[in-house]
């Protein structure tokens, strides 16, 4: 898959959003997409999926079947969980979402109305109607926001076993949940420019992480220490924190 000269302007006098894009995607690439809120990054995946097209430039090789999971859920449809993934199934042919269901922690959402489900929830379900359809290129948007734990550690694991088979897989991504996969690889956008950037999460150079959180006093102790078994590094709170 290749992106030649891609910009992209939602007017004619305005500024462009993505400017002059050129990337190669090959099979089984995994890209970890980063960049400032506002940057393009969702812009940029809805022209990778064909749902934008850009105003100049070109997308060529685009494998055939494309999964995209957005940062936010639509929720507001009349459907449950069960419901809405029959609906896409057909929609896809007869593609099996059942599988997902116990690889994505969710089998107790099935009978809940979409309108009730939390954001990790709605991650959930957006997730399983991209996988059911056996895409041969992957875009999650900010997959791992909101999820619980064991769909964390779940993740990374079905998108490597996606990278094995062939499949290019974009993540945009703050929280850096995919970098430990051998075939990463990490985008940067800003100011509409796309730059391949080295490093993974165990390099030096990485620029630090910073988590404000406000908690009750009473839950500050716990927190840290469960922050700190998560391999975060943490402070002691001041009295400003704890108010």
């Amino acid at each position: 898959m290749r992106l030649s000269n891609v910009s992209f302007r939602y007017a004619r006098r305005d500024q462009p959003v993505i400017q002059g894009v050129d990337a190669q995607l090959a099979p089984g690439d995994v890209i970890e997409l980063t960049g400032a809120n506002g940057a393009g990054k969702s812009t940029l995946l809805r022209l990778l999926a064909g749902l934008t097209r850009p105003t100049s430039g070109t997308i060529t090789d685009r494998p055939a079947v494309v999964g995209l999971a957005p940062d936010r859920f639509p929720t507001e449809q009349p459907f449950t969980v069960s419901a809405y993934l029959n609906h896409m199934s057909r929609i896809r042919g007869g593609a099996r979402w059942e599988p997902w269901v116990e690889r994505l922690n969710m089998g107790e959402l099935l009978g809940v109305r979409l309108l009730a489900l939390s954001k990790g929830s709605g991650h959930k379900v957006g997730l399983a109607q991209a996988l059911m359809a056996d895409p041969g290129l992957l875009l999650l948007d900010e997959p791992f926001a909101g999820l619980d734990a064991d769909t964390r550690r779940a993740l990374p694991p079905i998108v490597e076993e996606l990278s094995q088979r062939g499949v290019i897989v974009i993540a945009s991504d703050h929280q850096g949940g995919l970098r430990g996969l051998p075939t990463a690889r990490r985008w940067s956008l800003t100011a509409g420019h796309l730059q391949e950037t080295a490093g993974t999460a165990d390099d030096a150079t990485q620029e630090p992480v910073t988590v404000a959180v406000t908690l009750p006093a009473a839950d500050v102790g716990d927190f840290l220490t469960r922050m700190h078994h998560q391999g975060y590094k943490t402070h002691e709170p001041t009295p400003e924190d704890t108010r």
